[in-house]
């Protein structure tokens, strides 16, 4: 995620309402630790609704500076929150114009990671509805995306991280991650490839297993000697990707991901494990982008 003299900012899109600060928290202690500016950003819409019969609505003018007066008082009070919580960082907040998710995707080109905050909303919402920037963001962000849930769930001590890995190229940035982040916060990693059985179990599966050891072996190997601090550890677990990440990651700091980003609506990453995974899980969720970061 960090480049050598990296000086990105951690971007975090900021809840209007003060009583969801845990994402705001996390991107704050992040880049506290990885010693990068913060970012906080507030998007602005259009608005279509909320005025009676009879009112007359204010001009474009009226309520653009209404809109943005309102806009940094949040950023003022986000910053303040950032203040008491990590004093002395570096904190450039932004107020944009646009769709959240668009305006977010846009800071991922130069960002080290954007992080969002969820409440866990129904599926419908999560996939379908307005609330939702984390699905579509994941699709199309340039650098990992993080979704802090609300509330903060419990850890387990020692703490660690739970890396999905298929060995494909998205997996192998997962892992990568999940090593930097490990050694950021003095963790562990509990790298799982996850043997999900076919629907006709009529051939051995012992060889194909084996295979399936051998490559999660081998693609943590060279992670794990790049960071012989972090504990690792490698299973291999029959079941359904999602379920058994989720399960797995219940108590974890965090499960990290990799993401197939795509236009248009197979982008949306309906039906994926990073899909499954944001929607399920209750630890911070980190879907990462196999390309450049």
């Amino acid at each position: 995620m960090t480049r050598p003299g990296d000086s990105r900012p951690i971007v975090v899109g900021v809840d209007p309402d003060p009583a969801h600060r845990m994402a705001l928290a996390w991107a704050a202690d992040e880049a506290a630790r990885r010693r990068l500016p913060l970012r906080p950003v507030l998007a602005e819409g259009v608005p279509t609704r909320g005025y009676g019969r009879g009112r007359t609505p204010p001009s474009w003018e009226e309520w653009n500076e209404a809109l943005h007066k309102a806009g940094r008082q949040v950023l003022d009070e986000a910053a303040g929150f950032v203040a008491e919580h990590r004093p002395g960082l570096p904190v450039d907040p932004l107020l944009a114009e646009g769709d959240p998710a668009w305006v977010l995707r846009e800071q991922s080109r130069d960002a080290t990671a954007v992080v969002l905050g969820s409440r866990h909303l129904s599926r419908a919402q999560e996939v379908f509805g307005s609330a939702s920037v984390a699905v579509p963001l994941m699709a199309h962000a340039c650098c990992p995306v993080v979704v802090v849930p609300e509330p903060e769930h419990v850890t387990q001590d020692p703490a660690y991280y739970v890396v999905g890995v298929d060995g494909s190229p998205q997996s192998a940035a997962a892992v990568d991650l999940a090593f930097e982040e490990a050694a950021l916060r003095g963790a562990g990693v509990r790298a799982l490839f996850v043997w999900e059985p076919g629907p006709l179990r009529i051939f051995d599966e012992y060889e194909p297993q084996q295979a399936a050891r051998r490559l999660l072996s081998e693609i943590v190997a060279g992670r794990g000697a790049r960071y012989p601090q972090v504990d690792l550890r490698c299973e291999l677990v029959t079941g359904h990707p999602v379920q058994v990440l989720t399960d797995a990651s219940a108590h974890a700091l965090g499960l990290v991901v990799g993401t197939r980003g795509r236009g248009g609506f197979t982008g949306m990453l309906l039906g994926s494990v990073s899909q499954g995974a944001l929607h399920h899980a209750r630890c911070p969720v980190i879907a990462v982008p196999s390309g450049p970061m």
